[in-house]
């Protein structure tokens, strides 16, 4: 929480609405030698944040897990603590973000009557307006930066919402390349398996015509029949039928991943 003190010396002087222009050049390169999406998303907060240099800001980045808001990264605790309030309430302007995925802006909370009982806890904190921004993947919805000032009015200027605007945007598109590489991670192990289990399908289905002396499709629908009747995957038979001709499980068969 900000001092007394700190709260009449923010709100005494005016904010600065430009913020260092190398803000967005930094943060890109922090977001590329960055090793996991919890530390950019930290590094966003913090450049963020540090982008006003008149008025006491922080700034804290929501996301959405398990249907649940959470904060994922922040610049303080005072923005941590700002964003539980919400989530504790069930509303306030950066949940309103993250639902409609629109930008939410508090110019003053001493005027504010959207979202009964989360204004006085703001005030009691020191904070005197916020910008909430969404953060999106793939044109959806998922989380929303969170910014709080100690003064009001720190956020309306056209140069700061285009700047905030912009952090939003880098924030959103490592948050879509992060998605986009876990659904590729995971077709790929979908891959994996489905071409293991063909393997030791096909494993099984030579075994029988040789047992059998019959052709391919009638191996395959033996297979196919003791798993109907037996309840069990197609691949468990045929890795029974691998073990009982050889005395061993069936070996996994090489994979190399697709580029």
């Amino acid at each position: 929480m900000l001092s007394s003190r700190n709260r009449t010396a923010a709100m005494s002087v005016p904010p600065d609405t430009t913020g260092p222009p190398e803000a967005l050049p930094e943060l890109v390169a922090l977001l590329l030698s960055t090793s996991s999406v919890e530390d950019a998303l930290a590094d966003l907060a913090r450049v963020a944040a540090a982008s006003f240099t008149g008025a006491p800001v922080s700034c804290g980045v929501t996301l959405r897990r398990d249907r649940q808001p959470l904060t994922v990264a922040s610049s303080d605790d005072l923005a941590r603590a700002m964003d539980e309030v919400q989530y504790g309430q069930g509303t306030g302007p950066c949940l309103e973000s993250l639902e409609t995925g629109q930008i939410v802006s508090v110019p003053d909370l001493t005027a504010e009557t959207r979202w009964d009982g989360y204004t006085a806890h703001a005030l009691a904190h020191g904070v005197a307006s916020s910008l909430s921004l969404p953060l999106t993947a793939d044109g959806t919805s998922i989380g929303a930066l969170n910014l709080y000032s100690g003064a009001a009015r720190t956020f309306e200027a056209a140069a700061v919402l285009a700047q905030v605007t912009a952090l939003a945007a880098q924030g959103s598109a490592v948050l879509t390349v992060v998605l986009r590489q876990a659904r590729q991670a995971q077709l790929t192990d979908q891959l994996r398996e489905s071409l293991t289990s063909r393997a030791v399908i096909d494993q099984a289905i030579g075994i029988i015509m040789a047992q059998q002396r019959c052709r391919a499709s009638e191996a395959f629908g033996y297979l196919r029949t003791a798993s109907q009747n037996r309840n069990r995957k197609l691949r468990d038979i045929a890795a029974d039928v691998i073990t009982s001709a050889t005395g061993a499980p069936p070996e996994p068969t090489p994979f190399t991943d697709p580029r």
